[in-house]
């Protein structure tokens, strides 16, 4: 990848791999835009949906309405532990099916990445953005422990229901992409790096991205 032309960072992250922020200091150290929070905007925006409904949603059927309402009716919403913010109920629409979500989120990141240089978290990027000429595409992954005591952390979780989290979006997000892109999103030959955050810190991974994108320029 040549970083003195326009090019696009895609990363695929699991949930508590630090992925999210490994992107982040990832954008600031090539001084480009990240791009998360602001695709998750722009789709709550065109649908009216909060940021843990887009999630929920993702994994749903496409007649997933019915199903919802059986899924969420006896207890608290899974999806809300997600956020630190879970005070407000959401509103869905029946008339969006995951088509419709895809079909934005496409539009939207192929949008971003007419726009300039970019690290785009999640997603799909790595599927939708597969033809950008000037590509990079990683996968953030962790063991299961290390994932389920980040989470704890962050969110102020206990271990149930931190790993009733991870289990739910690591379903939600798995379903979604095999629908969309008929792969598996932790399919490596689908990614140019991988790396395990196990033994790294999020700055020892920017600094191992940097290094490879250096080499391989």
């Amino acid at each position: 990848m040549n970083t003195d032309e326009r090019f696009i960072i895609t990363i695929s992250r699991e949930v508590g791999s630090g992925g999210h922020t490994v992107g982040r200091k990832l954008a600031e150290a090539l001084d480009v835009r990240y791009c998360d929070k602001e695709l998750i905007k722009q789709l709550m925006k065109e649908f009216n949906l909060t940021a843990s409904g887009i999630e929920q949603l993702k994994g749903k059927k496409k007649n997933w309405f019915a199903d919802f309402i059986q899924f969420v009716a006896p207890m608290p919403k899974v999806s809300m532990l997600v956020d630190t913010d879970s005070r407000y109920i959401q509103e869905f629409r029946p008339d969006i099916t995951t088509d419709d979500i895809y079909k934005a989120e496409t539009e939207i990141l192929k949008g971003i990445a007419d726009e300039g240089s970019c690290v785009i978290a999640g997603r799909s990027g790595f599927f939708v953005l597969k033809d950008h000429p000037n590509k990079l595409s990683i996968f953030i992954t962790a063991p299961m422990e290390h994932r389920i005591e980040r989470v704890m952390r962050k969110q102020q979780l206990t271990r149930e229901q931190a790993e009733t989290v991870i289990k739910s979006v690591d379903e939600a997000r798995d379903n979604y992409v095999q629908r969309y892109t008929g792969t598996s999103r932790n399919d490596a030959r689908n990614y140019d790096l991988v790396l395990n955050m196990d033994r790294l810190s999020e700055d020892d991974a920017v600094q191992l991205i940097l290094s490879y994108i250096r080499y391989t320029r």
